[in-house]
Parts: structure tokens; sequence; C-alpha cells
């Protein structure tokens, strides 16, 4: 494949908010036919809805992007022969398309208010038909346009649509055709001399070579006028994919009202990156045969638009999960560690990131608890470990049940094992095992009998790793200190 032909794709995402799992999938897709392809994955930005910019979104989206191991080969802060890749710095450009469909006069001036474009439309609402932009039988030319301007009003452009159907060849949609009765006269230059997306899209679109556009449904209606500018403006039309919608369980789009749908707030609850892009992969495109995990070369291997379906996709947050079980039991040691390591520095607050944990710790840590199913598990069933022993809170319902049930037998099995514990020594695993095993015996007591006083003393709760565990990275001195202070404080 030449340069000529080689397949370029784009994400484009606007900073209005942080990426969207629907964001996200766009920008898989995109890479997934890029690299399946030889071709090339383009990040821009597209900044110029100035009002909507969120602060601090742009880097937020980058990282999201690079977590989810989608790295691109031009862009924004890779950089490449269509540079910039930032909308708001390529506004020369537009300019320059605005003023060759002005001189052709393929667009023009115009100086609506709000109000008298509100009583266009409630007139048109009246005589019960649909409305459409009245396009002026003169276009105002510069002079017009500096008077209205002086005057205070509003100046626009508006694009002249060609008055003809329009057809969408859509690979995922089929034929999508629109009249031209439907069609009306849109803004392409904004109040404020910004361009409008229409027209930033397509302009750069055009200048960086994008032959495969692939997005959201939600932007197929717009694509007819991005088809209209393209012919105006002397670029190729690209080949079009628009994906289905994602949806709730209950067929709702999906929003916040339901969980986490930024990509950031799932990697802060503790999935995976390999989990999200195998989930999103599954949303609205079928591999076609029954096995559903996949890693992310692996999907590049079968992908193809071919097999992205028409109907919504839905957004199953409990099959996400039992993914990242599956991830998370099925990872190589050393991969887990790593992603245990982010989202430590992704919750400063939580007890395992304050404790500064060394690499050998971190392991630990991941070996006791193995069949968690998020990061967050490890922390709810080993953070006490890491607490100061002042800062133990004590279950009530576990302090009934074990420690105070039967006349205090849980209190009189810590008192009976605390002078055993303070001889313990070595303090290791061995040592601890046969030492329970023994009072065990002595005692005619079964296991639970003995591991879960000792439990309820050092955790709080009747939570935690396998007793052995739990008392080895506690160590001895953390182990008497709870079991003295259960004795005292709680009894």
């Amino acid at each position: 494949m030449n340069d000529a032909q080689a397949l370029r794709v784009r994400f484009a995402p606007s900073p209005t908010g942080y990426l969207h799992v629907g964001g996200a999938r766009t920008a898989l897709f995109n890479w997934l036919l890029a690299r399946k392809a030889g071709g090339r994955f383009i990040v821009r930005i597209e900044d110029t809805d100035t009002d909507r910019n969120v602060e601090g979104a742009i880097p937020k989206i980058i990282e999201d992007l690079r977590w989810l191991g989608l790295n691109w080969d031009e862009g924004i802060e890779v950089g490449g022969p269509h540079a910039p890749y930032l909308q708001s710095q390529r506004l020369d450009l537009y300019r320059a398309a605005v003023t060759k469909l002005l001189e052709t006069g393929q667009a023009y001036y115009a100086f609506d208010t709000s109000a008298e474009l509100e009583a266009m439309r409630e007139q048109a609402m009246a005589e019960k038909r649909n409305f459409r932009y009245p396009r002026p039988e003169r276009f105002p030319d510069e002079s017009d346009m500096q008077q209205a301007r002086a005057a205070g009003k509003p100046v626009v452009v508006r694009f002249k649509m060609p008055g003809e159907d329009i057809t969408v060849h859509d690979e995922v949609m089929g034929q999508v055709t629109i009249k031209a009765d439907e069609l009306d006269d849109f803004i392409i230059v904004k109040a404020d001399g910004m361009p409008t997306y229409h027209l930033a899209n397509v302009t750069d679109d055009g200048e960086m070579q994008i032959n495969f556009v692939v997005r959201g449904q939600e932007f197929l209606a717009q694509t007819p006028r991005h088809i209209a500018l393209q012919r105006a403006l002397g670029y190729p039309t690209p080949r079009y994919a628009h994906l289905p919608l994602i949806m709730d369980m209950k067929g709702r789009k999906l929003s916040k009202r339901d969980g986490d749908v930024e990509v950031f707030s799932f990697r802060q609850a503790g999935y995976l990156p390999e989990t999200l892009v195998n989930f999103i992969a599954l949303l609205g495109w079928s591999p076609g045969m029954q096995r559903e995990q996949f890693s992310l070369s692996e999907i590049v291997e079968v992908f193809d638009t071919a097999r992205v379906n028409r109907a919504n996709a839905k957004f199953d947050r409990d099959k996400l999960l039992a993914f990242n079980t599956d991830y998370c039991a099925s990872l190589g040691e050393d991969r887990l560690l790593e992603a245990f390591t982010d989202w430590l520095s992704i919750n400063p607050d939580s007890s395992l990131a304050k404790a500064n944990l060394d690499e050998s710790s971190r392991r630990t840590l991941l070996h006791v608890n193995k069949g968690f199913r998020l990061f967050p598990d490890i922390e709810k069933k080993s953070g006490f470990i890491y607490l100061p022993d002042e800062a133990i809170e004590y279950d009530p319902q576990a302090v009934k049940k074990v420690l105070a049930k039967n006349d205090g037998e849980g209190f009189a099995m810590l008192r009976m094992l605390l002078p055993q514990i303070e001889a313990t020594a070595p303090w290791t695993h061995e040592t601890l095992e046969a030492l329970i095993a023994n009072v065990c015996q002595s005692h005619g007591a079964g296991m639970n009998k003995v591991a879960q006083p000792i439990r309820v003393a050092v955790a709080g709760t009747t939570v935690s790793p396998a007793i052995y565990d739990t008392l080895v990275m506690l160590g001895k001195e953390k182990t008497l200190n709870r079991i003295r202070r259960a004795l005292a404080t709680v009894q």
C-alpha cells in the first residue's frame, strides 16, 4: 500500500469534558483499522467551542488514550506533516476556506439576532411546517457586513446548500439519503469569528487527507452537510462508518446516573486497561465467534467494520466486572504489579498509597488477595494492615458475633493466645501456623474459633487475607498491640 492509498483515520475529541467510554470506543475502532491496514492513526483536538472547553481536559484525554494503549502516529504531542493538531492553532486555514466560499458565492453573511431567529421558528411552528432558514435573494456584501457589525448586530457566515438530495454511503448504516428540503443553509462561522464544528472538521479532514471517518451515530445527520462542504471546498469525500449508540441496560443513553462513564473513572475504580479495551471493542462489534476475551493484538487481527452492528449496544456493567475479574486472575505477575502501582498512584488517599509500599510489599498484597475483582478490593481486605493501631475501628456486629458471643468466648481466646503470641519466634508463616494448630488441638477448637477472634482484634472486621498472611504482613509488635487494644477498649 503506497502513501496515496494508505488508510488515514482520526480521532478528534473536543475538550468539553474527559474521555467518555463512547469516545474511547471511537478511538479504539479507528486505531484497530489503522493497525490492521498498516495505515495512520491521527489524533487532533477540536477546541473551537471555547465556551464549553474544560480546563485540563486535553492532557487528561491524552493520558486516557495512552493508558488504554492507543498510541497515535500523527497528532497532538506527536507532531506530523499536517501540524498543528489543535484547531485553535489552525484558524488561518478556516479563514482561507471561508474566503473561498464567500468569493465563489457558496457562502454568505447573515445578521439575524437570536430574537429574530426565534420568531422565524415560532412562525414555522404556527404554520405547521419545518423551519428552514430563509436564504436572502441578494447575498450581503462586505459593506453590508461592516455596517451590520458597526450597528452591533451579530455577524455570522452561512453555507449555501446546493439544493439537491445528498446520499451518505455508510459502511455500517447503509445508504442514507437526506432530501434537499431538509437541508437548510447552516452557520460555518459564529458571531465571535470562530469556525463551527462543521467547517473546522471538514477542513481538517481534507487537509489531513483523512480517507475513512469512523465516528458515533449521533454525527450521521450532520454528514450530508459535511459532504456538501467537501464538494464546495474541493476535498474528496471519505468513506464513512457511523457506530451504534451505547445505551444502559434499560435502553437509555449511557449517562453518569448509572455510574462511571469516563475512562479515568474506570481506571480510578480499579479496572485494567486490558479489560476496558476488550469490553468496549464488543460494544456494537462482534468477532463472529463464541469467544469474547481478546488481547489488543488479537482484536487487530479479527476486527472489521463489516461486523459492526446497526443495533444500539448495551453497556453491561456486570459483564465488565466479570471481564476484569478474569483478567486479574490471568495476567502475569509483573503486568499486574504495574497496573496495581498505577492504581495506587491515582488514588493517593487510599491507606495503601499512603503506606508508600515497596515492590515486595505490593507483590505480596497481590498474592495474598488472589481472586480480587478490582484493586479497591485489596484496599478493603488489606488496607487495615497499614493503618495506625489506634485508627482501627471495630465493627459492632463483628465484636458481637465473634468476640462477645457465648459469654465472651472470643475475648477469652484472645487472653489465652496473648502470651503464646508474645513467645512466638521467629515471626513466620510456619511458626504462626504451628501455634494456631497447637491451640486448636489442645483446646479441641475449630480453626474458626481461633483465627476469627485474632482477625477481628487486628482488623476490626471479619474480613482479611488468610490469617497467617495477615499476621506476617502486620508484624509481631502491631499484632500484639492490636490484641491488647481490643481486650482493653472493646471489652
